[in-house]
C-alpha cells in the first residue's frame, strides 16, 4: 500500500541520502526490546505493540523493496517461504536437541550486526555477500531452533502456554523470517545486478 500511494515521496527520501531512514531503523529496535519485556510480563499491551511493530516493519521494508526488481523480490520471498516451511518442519520433528546450536546462533547474530555496521563504512559488495550468506545460515538455524523450542514448551505445558509467551515466540519467528527474506533479497539483488 505504501509503495502504491506514496511511491514518489518514498523515492525522493531514498534519493536524498537522508539520515531519516537510518533513524527510522532505530524505532523497531526499541519496539522489539519493549515487546519482549512486555510479553514476558504477559502485559495486555504486548499484542497491540506486536501488531504495531509488524505494521511499522512493513512500512520500513517498503523502502527497501524500492531498491530491487519485482523478480528479485519474488525469488527472495518464494525462497524464504520454502526455507521457512522446511526448517519449521525439521525443527518440529527432529529428535536432535538444537538448544546448544540456538544459543550459539543467538550470539552469532550480534557478530553479524557488528559486521553489518562495519560494512556501512566499507560498502564492500564482497562483504555484503558474505554477511548475507552468513545471515541466511544463522537465521536458518534459528528458525529450526525456535520451532523446536515452541514444540517442547507447548508439549511440556499440555498446550497451556501464556499469551505473553505465545507473542514472544510469534515475534521470534517473525524476525527469523523477515531477516532471512532480507538477506536473500540482498543476494538475489546482487546476482540480478550481475545478470544485467
Amino acid at each position: 500500500i505504501m509503495i502504491t500511494f506514496f511511491l514518489d515521496n518514498m523515492r525522493a527520501i531514498l534519493q536524498s541520502g537522508s539520515l531519516f531512514l537510518l533513524v527510522l531503523w532505530i524505532i523497531p529496535l526499541v519496539m522489539v526490546v519493549s515487546l519482549q519485556g512486555l510479553a514476558m510480563k504477559n502485559s495486555k499491551m504486548a499484542l497491540p505493540i506486536f501488531i504495531g511493530y509488524a505494521a511499522f516493519m512493513g512500512f520500513l521494508i517498503s523502502f527497501t523493496l524500492l531498491m530491487y526488481t519485482a523478480t528479485d523480490i519474488t525469488l527472495a520471498f518464494i525462497t524464504a517461504s520454502a526455507m521457512f516451511f522446511g526448517l519449521s518442519v525439521y525443527g518440529r520433528f527432529t529428535k536432535r536437541n538444537l538448544s546448544g546450536m540456538g544459543k550459539a546462533l543467538g550470539v552469532a547474530v550480534w557478530g553479524l550486526i557488528v559486521a553489518m555496521l562495519l560494512n556501512l563504512f566499507f560498502a564492500s559488495t564482497g562483504l555484503t555477500i558474505l554477511i548475507s550468506l552468513v545471515g541466511v545460515v544463522i537465521f536458518s538455524g534459528l528458525i529450526a531452533w525456535d520451532n523446536q523450542k515452541i514444540t517442547q514448551v507447548y508439549n511440556a505445558h499440555n498446550g497451556q502456554v501464556s499469551d505473553g509467551w505465545a507473542i514472544s515466540m510469534a515475534l521470534s519467528l517473525y524476525l527469523d523470517f523477515i531477516n532471512m527474506f532480507l538477506f536473500l533479497l540482498r543476494l538475489f539483488g546482487i546476482a540480478g545486478g550481475n545478470r544485467d
